[in-house]
């Protein structure tokens, strides 16, 4: 039996917070697939700690494991610290902002499962499922971006900016990941585009974006930063793998980046 371990990654999501876990909670995974959930919570100040904690109580039964920085960080490194937790053999992402929806999660994982794939992406550019229209702007910058890092990385995805990305364990976890903020999403194409022999998805899903008076984060100056990130981890800092532990004991050092 296979395990998916759903990364959360949560800043001041108090509203959100409690229908995404439940989404999460309802779905049935194919195959006799179970989850393993880790919310980061990157030193929220409204009460998602307290909402959080709250859908525990409520629901003893599903296993949730919370885990906070005391210093906010960004996105990029409360999911490094959900790699360095996870133990289920897929990895995913999802944002606490009802933006995707947890119904697809074996969308992705099929590819996975089959054993023909080792990443696999969620575009919200392919396939004929329902996508919120919001910003002209907002898409084009998303397909330039793609652009550029397809251009790279000699890669010809339609959407490498989407939030889903789903990942064999093994090999998110033999990455070494820096970016902190929104550059995480770039600098893994990157980094995964470089694994030798690795075979790479792409599945369409929906797509229920919000507006950044619902709470919206990413910005111009995040894209910005992610043509920043596309060049420096495609033609200067090249290293892209985890150096290995001093230590054989594998109780002595923990799997990801804590």
């Amino acid at each position: 039996m296979s395990v998916l371990s759903i990364l959360v990654p949560v800043f001041n999501e108090q509203r959100t917070i409690a229908v995404v876990l439940g989404k999460i909670m309802d779905v049935t995974l194919e195959k006799n697939t179970s989850k393993e959930v880790i919310v980061i919570d990157d030193a929220s100040t409204d009460e998602t700690a307290a909402t959080v904690k709250q859908f525990q109580l409520i629901h003893p039964s599903f296993e949730l494991r919370y885990e906070r920085h005391q210093v906010n960080q960004g996105k990029g490194a409360a999911v490094r610290t959900g790699i360095g937790l996870a133990t289920g053999d897929f990895i995913i992402i999802q944002d606490a902002d009802l933006e995707y929806d947890p119904q697809e999660y074996n969308v992705l994982l099929r590819p996975l499962l089959a054993g023909v794939a080792d990443v696999v992406f969620g575009s919200r550019f392919m396939g004929g499922k329902p996508h919120r229209i919001l910003f002209f702007w907002h898409s084009i910058g998303n397909k330039l971006l793609t652009f550029i890092s397809n251009a790279f990385n000699d890669l010809n995805l339609t959407d490498m900016e989407t939030g889903y990305k789903c990942f064999r364990r093994e090999l998110i976890q033999k990455l070494l990941l820096k970016e902190n903020r929104f550059g995480f999403e770039p600098e893994v194409t990157s980094k995964i585009a470089r694994l030798k022999g690795i075979s790479i998805y792409e599945v369409g899903i929906s797509y229920y974006g919000r507006t950044y008076q619902e709470g919206k984060k990413i910005n111009w100056r995040d894209g910005l930063r992610a043509i920043y990130v596309i060049v420096k981890y495609s033609l200067f800092d090249r290293q892209y793998l985890r150096p290995e532990p001093a230590t054989k004991n594998p109780e002595a050092v923990a799997p990801g980046y804590l």
